[in-house]
């Protein structure tokens, strides 16, 4: 059989295994083996086995539940509530202050927990009843901080970037830089969205300000400032050379669970271990996935899918951007059915030589993919932030979620449409930094 109309039976049955309701782990494994059998022969499958724990034996893979285990001690504190007033005490006097204060709050907390479902519910559960309390939209409320949440795979450290770096086996220190100028010129479209959004809102006493003391202001920063130097400190020993990836993610994980027992006095076992158990459920999961999508990988090589898509596309006659164009609307799409990390492990391994091929840089390529994902946070019909932000305040209405969030999908389309013009905003900062990679 073609090895083109096999790709698409290929994608069509991955398609239809995975909206069964199967496990994207269980489901990718089902449809490499049923393939492989049928076009391969029993012997095909003696390899499973090997590949499936064989794309578990890299090191880089233990700064996954070292990061994940960051974030939760972080989500599980009131960390989130307590940064969220920090920023509002010391943005009060901005024009709109309150809902800088949210978007901030929001792209600094998914910097600490890189978890975009931890952020929306953090900062949603303090940010959307005093937003809605001052007379602020529904929409904008929700909206912003649905979008805000998505910040939470994009500014490191980001789980999805690490999972990225180990499909295409690009540096996960370089790509965390990646996502640092790209993941704050969001903040700021979704700023000046909100701010105009409120202003076109016809209540203008919104973007009035209100006056708190300097000692109100300083008596916060002890509860945050701890959190925000371990950022500081995984980043300098990151890109210091002090440590690795995975060993920052450690010391960074140990770091967040003792000051969320000093500070937040995280003593109980109980609390503890709900931590535990979860970042351990949500590590395994991801790395269930990274496995079945090692065996997935190679199935698609071993019928010579990927090869043949990647041979097929190089004999189009189209431009580049065109390419780049189609390449996009297929990652939104994927990613309104399916998790950022299923995509990326099932996507990369067939975009990424097309990309190269049509010379674009893959670093940059990561941050333009993340953005695509970011989009499907918060689309249904998976949407999950829509879904997070409907749990935390029920009283907003899921459509009302819906409607205001799509202007900052269009946020998020203006960002990839920048990133695509001046393709330094990703990648200046990690030349920069690391070097012009060769």
């Amino acid at each position: 059989m073609d090895p083109l109309i096999l790709g698409a039976i290929v994608a069509i049955s991955t398609i239809l295994i995975l909206f069964s309701g199967v496990s994207v782990a269980i489901g990718l494994l089902l449809v490499s083996t049923l393939f492989l059998l049928i076009f391969d022969g029993v012997r095909s499958l003696e390899l499973l086995p090997e590949i499936l724990f064989g794309k578990l034996d890299n090191f880089a893979l233990l700064s996954i539940p070292m990061f994940i285990i960051m974030g939760s001690s972080i989500a599980s504190t009131r960390a989130g509530a307590d940064l969220y007033e920090a920023l509002e005490r010391w943005l009060t006097r901005l024009p709109g202050g309150l809902v800088i204060s949210n978007l901030g709050a929001c792209a600094l907390f998914a910097a600490m927990s890189g978890s975009s479902p931890a952020t929306c519910a953090a900062i949603g559960k303090m940010g959307i009843p005093e937003m809605r309390k001052r007379g602020y939209p529904d929409g904008v409320a929700a909206g912003s901080i649905a979008a805000g949440g998505t910040l939470g795979i994009l500014i490191p450290p980001s789980v999805t970037m690490i999972v990225y770096g180990i499909a295409t086996e690009s540096s996960i220190g370089r790509l965390f830089l990646a996502g640092v100028i790209p993941g704050f010129m969001l903040v700021l479209l979704f700023m000046i969205w909100s701010l105009y959004s409120t202003w076109a809102s016809g209540n203008k006493s919104l973007l009035s300000t209100r006056s708190y003391s300097w000692k109100e202001k300083f008596e916060i920063l002890p509860r945050v400032v701890p959190f925000l130097l371990i950022i500081l400190g995984v980043l300098y020993a990151m890109y210091g050379g002090v440590a690795t990836p995975s060993e920052t993610a450690a010391v960074g994980a140990l770091m967040c669970l003792v000051i969320a027992m000093v500070i937040y006095k995280l003593w109980n076992p109980k609390d503890l271990w709900v931590v535990l158990r979860d970042s351990t459920r949500e590590s395994v999961m991801i790395l269930f996935i990274i496995a079945a999508a090692g065996v997935f990988s190679y199935m698609l090589s071993s019928l010579f899918i990927t090869q043949s898509i990647a041979e097929w596309i190089g004999t189009l006659d189209v431009n580049r951007w065109v390419l780049m164009a189609a390449v996009n609307v297929f990652l939104l799409i994927a990613g309104f059915f399916l998790p950022p990390v299923a995509v990326i492990l099932m996507a990369a391994p067939i975009l990424l030589p097309i990309i190269t091929a049509a010379g674009f840089d893959p670093i940059w390529f990561a941050v333009v993919l993340t953005i695509n994902m970011e989009i499907g946070l918060i689309s249904p019909p998976v949407g999950l932030n829509l879904y997070v932000i409907n749990g935390i305040a029920p009283e907003i209405s899921l459509k009302t979620i819906l409607m205001g969030s799509l202007p900052y999908v269009g946020c998020m389309v203006l960002a990839i449409i920048l990133l695509c013009l001046f393709p330094g905003i990703a990648t200046w900062l990690p030349d920069a930094v690391m070097g012009v990679a060769r």
